[in-house]
């Protein structure tokens, strides 16, 4: 089943994805208040106003700044040296007034937009990217799907919703799909002969499957179904038993971006709800 709307691919979608979710982030920190940019969001650790300091933070960065040199408190939520390294912009704009931070961002979008659309720059053009140097369209996937996250823990905690059929969220459900199949196999560990399935409803609509089979190496593995593939046709006359997973694009986006427990999602099952639980448990794709 393709995914509706369907992830843009070529820079320029990618691009415009990108523009669209960070303008998006800046338009609603134009309309906001001291009280709201103080207000905690579903990421552990972080206000609104600390989300608007990591964005504007990190495309500084990207655009060319040099990292913040600072020592950071004992903080329960940083687990790791990507963690380490993320929170230095966060703590370097801890002084600053909201609005200082979303005007920034502006400033910085206009530069980068002006970066990925001169006409020198392709799809395979190296460029720095949030983990390294990557290939342009790669880091515009990256940072089209992170921002747009972040976009969702603003929105989530100022109590307004939106932006859920946008590009940037297809980019992110695309991405989810696209592991899908590891998640069932490796992370989850769901037996060999069973299948999962998860169906997302929309406004973003997609569907995903995965078959545990063993590999050459007698190992287990993820096979993909409804790709058109001659197993997909076996599929129901296999034995094979079968969890399927229903849920909202913003149930299964929340989940994927570990920013709600499975308890605390709506969704329906229909099969082993153990398998079911063990899989969303594991569907976190980003840190």
């Amino acid at each position: 089943m393709p995914q509706h709307p369907a992830p843009p691919t070529d820079l320029d979608g990618l691009v415009g994805a990108y523009e669209q979710t960070t303008r998006a982030v800046v338009d609603l920190g134009q309309t906001m208040s001291a009280r709201d940019f103080a207000k905690d969001t579903e990421c552990p650790g972080w206000t609104v106003k600390d989300q608007f300091s990591h964005i504007a933070g990190i495309e500084g960065w990207l655009d060319g700044a040099t990292p913040p040199r600072l020592d950071l408190p004992e903080l329960t939520y940083v687990k790791n040296e990507q963690g380490e390294f993320i929170e230095l912009f966060v703590q370097e704009r801890r002084s600053r007034e909201g609005a200082d931070i979303v005007g920034e961002l502006e400033d910085i979008l206009e530069s980068r937009l002006a970066q990925m659309r001169d006409a020198s720059m392709t799809e395979q053009t190296v460029v720095r990217g949030p983990f390294g140097r990557t290939t342009a369209a790669r880091a515009m996937t990256l940072r089209a799907s992170d921002i747009w996250v972040h976009e969702q823990d603003i929105r989530t905690a100022v109590g307004r919703p939106g932006d859920l059929d946008s590009p940037a969220a297809a980019v992110f459900v695309a991405a989810v799909i696209r592991a899908f199949p590891r998640v069932v196999a490796r992370d989850a560990k769901v037996p060999v002969g069973h299948a999962v399935i998860i169906d997302v409803t929309g406004p973003v609509v997609a569907r995903a499957g995965a078959r545990v089979v063993l590999d050459e190496r007698r190992r287990p593995f993820g096979e993909e179904l409804f790709t058109g593939e001659s197993h997909d046709e076996d599929t129901a006359s296999a034995p094979t038993e079968t969890t399927s997973i229903v849920m909202s694009t913003d149930a299964m986006t929340r989940r994927a971006a570990g920013r709600r427990s499975v308890a605390d999602l709506v969704f329906s099952v229909a099969g082993d709800a153990d398998v079911a639980h063990d899989v969303l448990e594991n569907l976190v794709v980003t840190h």
